[in-house]
């Protein structure tokens, strides 16, 4: 059924801002956590005082009931078989002391005949519970709350003849002695709690004080400055924090230094190409003979192959540094897949100079975790290398197996010229090249191998072809140990 306006207007259109979640204060965060228990506390406080007060209040008044108990115990008399309350005017005056509330008393026999005082009194099933230590219980009497104290007194007199003696009174006095203590705690309240309130507001905007002093240095800093912040001077809580934040800003630094050489590095090694590339180009222009114009173009293409191989170089130097160090988050691959895809590649360059490219793999399928375009690209350069500096009818030969448990091994071999043992570290770095070989070359594609090795947590290693027959070539071996995949999820989640 299709919408009418009034349901296209009425649907709730949600916007990104809507989305967005909204910072919490931390100031509002820690208040509320400190008030919040502070106002839910107070009606329990206000409750546990109320029944507190009662309990205080009930302790004088119950003790004179028992004193009223007491003084009609001593008025009892036993005439025959008979017992009678014989109150004195001093007993009557004690008794009838109580000018707020109104008192009741009253005596029982054994079987509940009554022998003196107020007939209200209830003596129901008092039989089974009535011991001769005072017990009290609550009841109305006329519609009023009463008090009641009651116990039985054992006579002496022939027989053991035992009574059971109540007083009881109204709940007056007591509650207003209740009330003047509830109000004597409760009110001063109502000052104290908004006094904490404002102390504490106080108290933790001193506390945070530190944490907006940092916030103003750090604002007040230049754009260009990267430097790490003093740890001793944020507050200890927030000291983690700040050792984080100068991780980042030493992370951020390496970035702009990379950046840096980067740019500086692709500034000097392109002035020279392009300055060539225009020299051939103005001296193309200046010659008349067809055949010198010719050399001086193919030499113009020469020239410029290797300006754009010089950029390829300076850009994947770059995409490498620029990945994360660690495989943690990249997905498995087939290392095996990879290996024969690129020396399948390389196999017409090696036919054409001519070299003998060779591959051996152990028959099992290797997967690691990594990135498939910078593996391909650390190959790339290990095998464009070896194919270089290999003289013609050498041999290259690719390597792929496993040695040790966990382990992946990738080996290139070369019958080149080799690299003496005092520079096989040198040659890592950017832009180094062995003198003397009379190969042309960048200086990069080594620093591209090296920097994708670390950043698939891999280990890297140069040796001497030991199977070279010729001791004028005895060859280069590149060694790299890769984790599994199975071995690099256990050390990660260990």
């Amino acid at each position: 059924m299709p919408q009418t306006a009034a349901t296209l207007r009425a649907s709730p259109i949600t916007s990104q801002e809507d989305e967005t979640p909204q910072a919490r204060s931390l100031f509002g965060e820690i208040l509320d956590w400190m008030l919040a228990p502070l106002l839910l506390l107070w009606p329990m406080s206000i409750a546990v005082t109320y029944l507190v007060a009662q309990s205080i209040a009930n302790a004088p008044f119950d003790r004179a009931l028992n004193d009223n108990i007491n003084i009609l115990a001593r008025q009892l008399r036993v005439e025959g078989s008979q017992v009678q309350l014989r109150l004195d005017p001093q007993s009557q005056d004690i008794l009838r002391a109580n000018d707020t509330d109104e008192l009741f008393y009253q005596v029982l026999g054994k079987n509940n005949e009554w022998i003196a005082g107020d007939r209200e009194l209830s003596s129901r099933s008092l039989e089974s519970r009535v011991s001769r230590q005072v017990q009290y219980r609550n009841e109305l009497i006329h519609g009023e709350p009463i008090r009641v104290a009651y116990r039985l007194v054992q006579l002496k007199h022939q027989g053991n003849i035992e009574v059971l003696i109540q007083v009881a009174e109204t709940l007056g006095k007591r509650e207003q002695l209740a009330n003047e203590i509830i109000k004597g705690v409760i009110l001063p309240q109502f000052i104290i709690l908004p006094l904490a309130v404002i102390l504490v507001w106080f108290a933790l905007s001193q506390g945070i004080a530190p944490l907006n002093k940092l916030q103003h240095r750090i604002s007040a800093r230049r754009p260009d400055d990267l430097s790490p912040i003093a740890v001793q001077e944020a507050p200890e809580e927030v000291a983690p924090l700040v050792l984080a934040f100068n991780e980042l800003l030493e992370r951020q630094t390496r970035v702009i230094e990379q950046q840096k050489r980067f740019v500086a590095d692709a500034a000097h090694q392109m002035r020279t190409p392009l300055a060539g590339l225009r020299t051939q180009a103005e001296l193309a222009l200046r010659l008349k003979d067809p055949q010198d114009t010719e050399a001086s173009l193919r030499q113009l293409i020469t020239s410029t192959k290797q300006a754009t191989r010089l950029i390829n170089q300076l850009l994947a130097m770059a995409r490498a540094e620029n990945q994360p160090p660690g495989p943690e988050a990249s997905p498995k691959i087939s290392l095996q897949k990879v290996v024969q895809e690129v020396v399948h590649e390389w196999v017409p360059q090696a036919l054409q100079k001519p070299v003998d490219l060779g591959l051996e793999l152990d028959g099992e399928d290797f997967s690691i975790r990594g990135q498939e375009t910078l593996l391909r690209e650390m190959l790339n350069n290990l095998i464009d290398n070896a194919l270089r500096y290999t003289p013609v009818d050498g041999h290259v030969t690719v390597r792929l197996h496993r040695k040790d448990p966990g382990i992946v091994t990738l080996e290139v071999e070369d019958t080149g010229p080799g690299i003496p043992s005092h520079e096989r570290q040198l040659v890592f770095d950017r832009f180094y090249r062995v003198l003397g070989t009379g190969v042309d070359g960048s200086g990069l594609g080594l620093a591209i191998v090296r920097e994708i090795v670390q950043r698939h947590q891999a280990e890297i290693s140069l040796h001497e072809n030991g199977s070279s027959a010729d001791p004028r070539y005895p060859g280069t071996l590149f060694r790299i140990a890769f984790p599994c995949a199975d071995a690099a999820d256990e050390l990660d989640e260990a």
